[in-house]
């Protein structure tokens, strides 16, 4: 259906800051404090897939495991 919805869809959204959520003395603080991943994804972009659905973060998923192993 086009134009304009009857309907209210603001319960669709939600807005919060993750900081407002994440203690300071959270472990992935002191992940992202000591270990710099921000090179990680450029170097395994060729080994990405151009066609489907798009990879998870790589950075993401060192940090799970580094938060598993502890844990």
């Amino acid at each position: 259906m086009m134009g304009r919805q009857p309907a209210d869809q603001t319960p669709l959204f939600y807005a919060f800051n993750l900081d407002d959520y994440v203690p300071a003395t959270h472990l992935l603080r002191g992940i992202d404090q000591f270990l710099d991943l921000s090179e990680l994804q450029e170097h395994q972009v060729p080994h990405y897939s151009h066609t489907g659905r798009s990879s998870i973060n790589s950075a993401l998923s060192i940090r799970m495991l580094i938060v598993g192993a502890t844990a």
